[in-house]
């Protein structure tokens, strides 16, 4: 029996796990503006209304600078980031096999397309535009933020947890898994040498 291939051994992604991506960023960004319009139609830029006293306020703000309030002023800045955002998401989409990274990547996309589409549409111009906030809980942070925040922010932090528990974008848990697989499938050949030597330089060389 002939070794398996590359390809064989490494299961492309289903086209149900990629789904998840634009699935997820278009629910987010379609959120994100939806409350956008019902700001500008129900709000007055500058005051704030107590939804959860203490808790929550709707306080319509226009910022010029990045997430949560922060570097007014530099808009240019965060358009270009946001964009080689866009594209190393999409470059890093076709590596993706895992729902959990999917769904990571769509949180990230919507959010940072949400902001973009302010920046790139609104006033006062094309790439220079202010992001409408809306979102202010002073109990947590003192800065005001919008739905799009939110989708960047738990995706950001998911990144986090997905990487500390060693999950790589095809889902598997690490080196120390392929290690074991390299070692059983030794052992399965009749190597014994072979599955106690296994090691990470041999895998790679094996996965590439």
């Amino acid at each position: 029996m002939s070794d398996p291939t590359p390809a064989q051994e490494r299961p492309r992604g289903s086209a149900a796990t990629l789904a998840l991506i634009p699935v997820v960023a278009l629910a987010l960004y379609g959120a994100d503006q939806l409350s956008k319009v019902w700001v500008l139609g129900h709000l007055v830029e500058g005051t704030s209304t107590p939804v959860i006293d203490g808790v929550l306020y709707w306080t319509f703000v226009r910022n010029p600078g990045a997430a949560f309030s922060m570097a007014s002023g530099s808009t240019w800045i965060f358009t270009a980031i946001a964009l080689l955002v866009v594209v190393a998401i999409v470059v890093l989409a076709k590596h993706i096999r895992s729902r959990a990274w999917a769904i990571v990547f769509g949180l990230v996309l919507g959010g940072v397309l949400g902001n973009l589409t302010d920046r790139l549409m609104r006033e006062p111009g094309f790439g220079v535009g202010h992001v409408i906030d809306f979102i202010h809980t002073p109990w947590m942070m003192p800065a005001i933020y919008n739905v799009a925040d939110c989708g960047i922010v738990v995706g950001m932090c998911s990144v986090v947890i997905l990487s500390l528990l060693d999950v790589g974008l095809d889902g598997q848990r690490g080196r120390s898994k392929k290690q074991r697989d390299a070692a059983d499938a030794a052992r399965t050949a009749g190597h014994p040498d072979a599955a106690r030597d296994a090691s990470p330089s041999v895998l790679n060389e094996k996965d590439s």
